[in-house]
């Protein structure tokens, strides 16, 4: 999209279930399970690109022996980063101890990020400091290994506050006040209590200490302390845990807010948040990668088996569609196919807008994410086309030219790539007039192409805060001087901050919500802002179950026509000489189009879980007080 819109995580899991030898004999090294993880990471780092962690265990280790390893980075490029640490270590190693390159039992002894489970992620940090602490995977370090344990997420929680005074009722003291640490202090206390339960139980059968810890792996229900850690959380989430020991899990939330995907065979289980970075990290079919159904979780155990086990009960699903139009990668044989159905879907708003005239009308889009939406758009104008070129032959009823018919069909949509995107320019004059100078220059536009007389209609993926349209693409766009621009978003209005994982925290930078209160103004509504606060600071002291989304009011009183009339008119200006017409996809299309993703909160206002309500009334109170914190 044109403005950037940041999103929290994108998670990668490997575990393999062969022993190390397997995989030397097969592929060739024994750093299988790393190689197949850069893969997993690289292919998902446009999911955040401010961090990425890597974190990794090894089986079966004596004491003594080092058998947790973690990596993490913020730097410009934290996955090669980090894969540059592990490659420098891993031929550092083997450059000083040749013995190590045939024997794969010295490998995995001495030299770490050599290990069966493998935990991987990629950041963009919305809650906390983008500091190397903050990044995942978070490790909860114990002298006991079943006690360990690795977490990584992609996830937001609306009841942190709750969340945070259930450990202190438990008597835990957590060192920060974020969901992740909430998160993993919550599990790891449960943790930590079926172990005991388990070693008092051991004791009592007889065993001695050595003896309890293999039998504390296999007896230890990863399930039954998911479930009881997880039965108050409130939000979208895919997180992921690795014991000491070796069982790992990933839970997903009931709602299936978030995405996390699977593949299993004899060699290995692998859980991401996308599936075709597992069909193409590991060669597989579509229908090879399973989607983890809501409220599930897959469990590895140390023995290799493998489960799907529910551990909270499935709510409506609401999975996230901003991963169908924006964050997932459009490779994705069903996204794929949606991208493109949401371009179809405009056309008939497209054709209206320009008064059917083909002829006189450049399509484009911007930026590439948007391409395969232009691809439906396009393949929907051919259509018309072919049915006006069909009704002018039968009108003509034979007796039509050669010339005549050649002329009728040589007309075809014209395609133009109009904006192109140079480079990431760095706003370091703080100064506003010089930084709105640079901001307007992102983007250059193909001159020559469009000529006076000429239409000129733009899809972006979606249009949230619309800073860039305004201060760069629609003024740029005027330089080629259409008579009208037509900004096309494939996106409904995004009207509602999101709550689980995506970084649209405030109301008031929503071009959407601003478009509402400037009509407001103009039809003499305003006192309504007023009465909606006053309805949202009454409900402050209520159950989250109890709290209703008063926001809906500000947009009940216009049409969404009213409204994507007052944004065109916002993100233009005197200097704009074309006409100026903003198109926005209605829901019911978008639901068309993403059927079995139908999350729309951020555009409808209804939140799939009971915290959404309060997060949002919250990001109205602090709009109305001036309060520039999180509503989360």
């Amino acid at each position: 999209m044109s403005d950037i819109l940041k999103h929290e995580c994108g998670i990668a899991m490997v575990r393999l279930l062969k022993p190390l030898e397997f995989y030397k004999e097969k592929y060739g090294s024994a750093f299988y399970g790393v190689n197949k993880m850069y893969l997993l990471m690289e292919k998902q780092h446009n999911r955040g690109q401010d961090g990425a962690g890597f974190a990794s265990i090894k089986l079966d280790t004596k004491p003594g022996e080092r058998y947790i390893s973690r990596v993490r980075s913020i730097q410009q490029q934290p996955i090669q980063d980090i894969f540059a640490q592990i490659n420098e270590r891993i031929n550092k190693e083997l450059t000083q101890n040749p013995e190590y390159n045939d024997d794969v039992a010295l490998q995995k002894k001495n030299i770490p990020y050599i290990g069966e489970v493998f935990l991987g992620h990629v950041r963009y940090g919305t809650f906390g400091k983008n500091s190397v602490e903050s990044v995942h995977p978070f490790l909860r370090q114990n002298n006991w290994m079943h006690r360990n344990l690795i977490m990584a997420g992609n996830f937001n929680m609306t009841n942190v506050k709750e969340l945070f005074k259930n450990l202190i009722d438990l008597g835990q003291h957590p060192k920060e006040y974020t969901d992740t640490i909430t998160i993993m202090e919550k599990i790891g206390h449960f943790l930590d209590d079926s172990v005991s339960k388990i070693y008092k139980k051991l004791k009592k059968e007889g065993y001695n200490k050595n003896e309890c810890s293999p039998l504390i792996a296999e007896r230890l229900n990863v399930a039954k302390i998911l479930r009881r850690a997880a039965k108050n959380w409130d939000g979208g989430y895919a997180m992921a845990g690795l014991l000491g020991h070796g069982d790992s899990f990933v839970l997903r939330d009931p709602a299936g807010i978030r995405p996390a995907y699977y593949y299993q065979d004899d060699e290995v289980v692998v859980v991401a948040s996308e599936r075709p970075v597992i069909q193409t990290a590991f060669n597989v079919e579509f229908d090879d990668v399973k989607e983890l159904d809501p409220g599930h979780a897959i469990i590895t155990k140390k023995s290799g088996e493998v489960s799907i086990k529910q551990i909270l009960e499935p709510l409506e699903r609401k999975a996230c569609s901003f991963e169908r139009i924006y964050f997932s990668r459009g490779s994705d044989a069903e996204i794929y196919q949606e991208r493109k159905e949401l371009g179809k879907l405009l056309m008939p708003q497209v054709l209206k807008s320009i008064d059917n005239d083909t002829k006189n009308t450049v399509f484009s889009y911007i930026p590439n994410t948007a391409e395969t939406s232009f691809f439906g758009m396009i393949e929907t104008v051919e259509e018309h086309l072919n049915e006006k070129k069909t009704q002018a032959i039968l009108d003509g009823k034979g007796g039509l030219s050669a010339e005549t018919v050649i002329d009728i069909l040589s007309e075809r949509p014209r395609i133009e790539k109009i904006a192109i995107k140079d480079a990431k320019l760095r706003t370091f004059i703080t100064e506003d007039s010089s930084r709105d100078d640079l901001v307007a220059h992102v983007y250059d536009v193909t001159y020559g192409v469009i000529k006076p007389s000429d239409n000129l209609v733009i899809i972006d993926d979606s249009i949230v805060r619309g800073t860039t349209l305004k201060k760069s693409i629609i003024k740029m766009m005027d330089r080629l001087h259409p008579k009208k621009i037509v900004v096309v978003s494939s996106a409904p209005q995004i009207r509602y901050p999101d709550c689980y994982g995506i970084d649209m925290a405030n109301l008031e930078t929503l071009v959407a919500f601003n478009a509402a209160l400037e009509l407001l103004k103009d039809n003499n509504k305003y006192h309504l802002v007023e009465e909606v606060y006053k309805k949202c600071k009454a409900q402050v002291n209520l159950e989250d179950k109890d709290v209703e989304n008063f926001v809906k009011e500000i947009y009940d009183q216009f049409s969404p026509e009213e409204i994507s009339k007052k944004i065109a008119a916002l993100l233009s200006d005197e200097s704009v000489n074309a006409k100026v017409e903003i198109i926005f996809q209605p829901v019911s299309n978008l639901h068309k189009a993403c059927p079995k993703n139908l999350g729309d909160w951020y555009f409808t206002g209804d939140y799939p879980t009971v915290g959404g309500n309060r997060v949002v009334n919250r990001a109205f109170i602090n709009f109305y007080e001036g309060n520039k914190e999180r509503a989360y």
